[in-house]
This record gives structure tokens, C-alpha cells and sequence, in this order.
């Protein structure tokens, strides 16, 4: 592997989006709600499901439907990195993971590999040496690096119980006020935004990595296929959200779409530039050149301004477009 600069790229931040409740709030059904609107109406969506099948739940409801990866019994951290393998090979628009809790506390996970360590006689800090070894590889690094677009993290919550006084001045076990997700305590940290799902299912967010994104994902509102949309067009660039109302797209003068890196592709329509760069990326003229190179291209300014002033780009066409890149990208990385 070399070692080298390159211009920075918002695309390389992709969302990494935490949803905790408690149960029954609409984590699961906001999260694809979340998805379905990010990818568009024929955009793949998949779960990493840990509910025993309570994920399944809105199958019939979500539009385009959804596909599962289930995992029961283990929930180590090996076995999550395992599926978000599997996700990763499998083309995904945008992947949930319902619920990241099991990962923590569940059977197989990090605290169960605790006591385990405790019961066989391990002792100081040794009994969680391994265990969060195994959480940051195959669990957190995994989540930060992986070229899936979008991924949202579905996390279990509760109101832990606090020790308070009461009217008297007597000590006493008090519910907080403060929900805390069941995961690792510096879990929300990773996230690009993050934010807790009320009996109302009104999101309240608790951060956003930039300010611009209080006006994709609004706090105190219910997550719905709108706010997906929204923020498919803040992850491509685009300035001010398109909402279509018709499938065909207006036609525009067309010139060859090859382009440059320094120009974009000219005057042309977005089916013409998907084609283009389809083409592009199956055919192999960057395996040879590089994963710089088709980074290089694709970040160029002559086609970022191409994607940001395309008069139509039909819902979630564009962020399939940037998957597919990133993941060519990942490959050619994988290859050096």
C-alpha cells in the first residue's frame, strides 16, 4: 500500500446516521423510512436483522420492500463484521442494523465475553482487553470504513436508574431523565448525526456533525421518506433539494458525455452521465490506472458542477451512481 495526499471529499463522509429508543418508539420503522427515501423507490435496502424477526415487520408497507441478514444466537463482534461483509458485497444503497445493541449485551456479545473472561478466572483489565479489541475491529472499524452509502445504526435504550434524594433528604434509586442507548459508552461519538425516537416518534436530535444538516434531518419532526430524500441530495452536493414530480426527466442538449476531468461531461442528460460512467467502470480503464486516478475523476470540479446542475436526477439515481464509484474504488484499493 502507498502512502499518499489527495484533495479532500465531502463523498468520503458518508453518513453514518444512530437511531435509539425505547421499545416501541419507531426506530425500526424510521430507519426504513430513512433508507427507502435515501436510496429512492428502486434503490436496494438492507438489515442486518437481531429482533428475531421483528425487523421483518413492515415488509409489506415500506415501498420496493427490503432485504434481511439475519443473526440469532451469537451476536459477537466477528459475526456482525461477517454480515456487514456480506452487506458490502451485496450492492446496498443503504443498510440498517437492527438493532447494534446485541453486538454489546447480547448473547455471544462484548459483555458476555466479559463474564466469560471473569468466570474463568481472568482478572484486571485483562478481562476486557480482548473483548474490546474485537468490538473496535470487526464491529466500529468496520462501521467507519465501509463504502455503503448510508448506514443507520439501530440501537436499544432505557432510562438507567440513578441513586437521588427524595423530598426528605433520604437516599433513594430515581429513574433519570436521560435515555442512554445500550452500546458502548462512546458509541454516538462515530456518528454523523445522532438522535433519540419518542412515543410520538419524533426524532430529537442530540448531534450533528455539521450545521447544514439540521435543515436535512430536523429535529423534534418524524423521520420520513422526505428526510431520506433530503439527505441523498446533501451527500451528492446538491445545493437545494429537488423534488420531481414525474419520472421522465426533461430533456437537455446532448453532447458526448465522456468529459474530462477538468470540464465534467458536458451538456448532457443524467441518463447519459450514468450510462457514461457505468460504462466507465466496467469496462477497466481504471484498473490500471488506479483508485487515485477514478477518485481524482469523480471529484473533479468540472463533474461536481455537472452533478450539482443537472436540471433532474430521478430519486436516489445519483446515490446509487456514488455507491457503485466508492465501491470500485474500495476494490481497486483492495487490489494494490
Amino acid at each position: 500500500m502507498s502512502f499518499s495526499f489527495r484533495p479532500a471529499s465531502r463523498s468520503e463522509a458518508k453518513p453514518l446516521i444512530g437511531l435509539y429508543s425505547e421499545s416501541g418508539a419507531g426506530k425500526t420503522y424510521s430507519a426504513l423510512l430513512l433508507a427507502r427515501g435515501f436510496v429512492g423507490p428502486q434503490g436496494r435496502i438492507g438489515m442486518i436483522e437481531t429482533e428475531s424477526g421483528r425487523g421483518e415487520a413492515y415488509a409489506d408497507i415500506i415501498p420496493g420492500g427490503y432485504d434481511v441478514l439475519a443473526i440469532r444466537d451469537n451476536f459477537s463482534p466477528e459475526n456482525y463484521g461477517k454480515a456487514l461483509t456480506a452487506a458490502e458485497a451485496g450492492g446496498l444503497g443503504a443498510l440498517i442494523i437492527d438493532s447494534g445493541s446485541h453486538e454489546w449485551s447480547g448473547a455471544g456479545g462484548v459483555l458476555s465475553m466479559a463474564s466469560d473472561n471473569q468466570a474463568n478466572g481472568v482478572k484486571g483489565v485483562l478481562v476486557w482487553q480482548k473483548p474490546k479489541m474485537l468490538h473496535q475491529r470487526h464491529f466500529m472499524l468496520r462501521l467507519m470504513q465501509t463504502p455503503i452509502p448510508l448506514v443507520i445504526l439501530c440501537l436499544r435504550a432505557k432510562y438507567p436508574m440513578i441513586e437521588g434524594k427524595n423530598a426528605r433528604g433520604e437516599r433513594e434509586w430515581v429513574r433519570s431523565n436521560h435515555l442512554e442507548p445500550d452500546q458502548a459508552n462512546d458509541i454516538l461519538f462515530e456518528m454523523f448525526v445522532h438522535g433519540w425516537i419518542d412515543r410520538d416518534h419524533r426524532l430529537h436530535v442530540t448531534k450533528y456533525t455539521r450545521p447544514d444538516l439540521k435543515e436535512i434531518i430536523r429535529d423534534n419532526e418524524p423521520v420520513t421518506i422526505e428526510t431520506g430524500k433530503r439527505l441523498a441530495d446533501w451527500a451528492c452536493g446538491t445545493a437545494t433539494p429537488l423534488q420531481p414530480k414525474t419520472e421522465s426527466a426533461p430533456s437537455t442538449p446532448s453532447t458526448s458525455p465522456a468529459g474530462d476531468e477538468e470540464n465534467g461531461a458536458g451538456e448532457v442528460t443524467w441518463k447519459e452521465y450514468v450510462e457514461r460512467w457505468d460504462e466507465n467502470l466496467q469496462s477497466g480503464m481504471y484498473d490500471k490506472a488506479g483508485p487515485e486516478r477514478l477518485a481524482a475523476a469523480w471529484n473533479s470540479e468540472g463533474h461536481k458542477k455537472m452533478r450539482r446542475e443537472m436540471p433532474y436526477w430521478p430519486p436516489g439515481t445519483l446515490t446509487e451512481l456514488m455507491g457503485r464509484v466508492s465501491k470500485k474504488i474500495e476494490e481497486l484499493k483492495s487490489g494494490e
